[in-house]
């Protein structure tokens, strides 16, 4: 009779088999599920709290002079621009005063000469995100943006 009991019981590799295989499998789903989660966490609030975090805050408006700039195709554009300063360039020591607009200036003759009077029309927003661009990419020191915006003051065609 003790054989027959011992040949009814599950067999302790039986046993693991059965209970052994949900277990890792539901081990296994949550270890996926956390590794989920976290990348999902890491790339959609980790990288968004350290951008804010490096943003530039305005500071004050530097207007330039307004100058006349030669169409490619004939006829002139006089353009005024004002640059958005940042906290960064007064703290800097780069205050409104003391930073050079030539550079600005020199972006806007080399922008807008190469259009033409169709384009300053037609392509006014287009033309200024590329003014834009350059001028910031100039005034980045050391990573810290001096300029981060620019106005059209002026904008005239002929």
């Amino acid at each position: 009779m003790s054989k027959k009991k011992d040949a009814d019981k599950p067999t302790p590799e039986d046993g693991e088999e059965g209970g052994g295989g949900k277990k890792k499998i539901l081990v296994l789903g949550l270890a996926v599920l956390l590794v989920a989660a976290g990348a999902a966490y890491f790339f959609l609030f980790a990288g968004s709290g350290e951008a804010a975090a490096e943003e530039p805050v305005a500071g004050e408006v530097l207007p330039l002079e307004s100058i006349a700039v030669n169409l490619s195709g004939g006829g002139y554009l006089k353009v005024g621009i004002a640059l958005q300063l940042t906290e960064a360039a007064a703290a800097g020591g780069h205050g409104g005063a003391s930073l050079d607009g030539s550079k600005a200036l020199d972006l806007v003759i080399s922008t807008y000469s190469q259009a033409q009077p169709a384009d300053v029309t037609a392509a006014r927003d287009a033309l200024k995100e590329a003014l834009e661009h350059k001028i910031v990419e100039a005034y980045t020191e050391d990573g810290h943006e001096m300029v981060m915006d620019v106005y059209l003051t002026e904008y005239v065609t002929q």
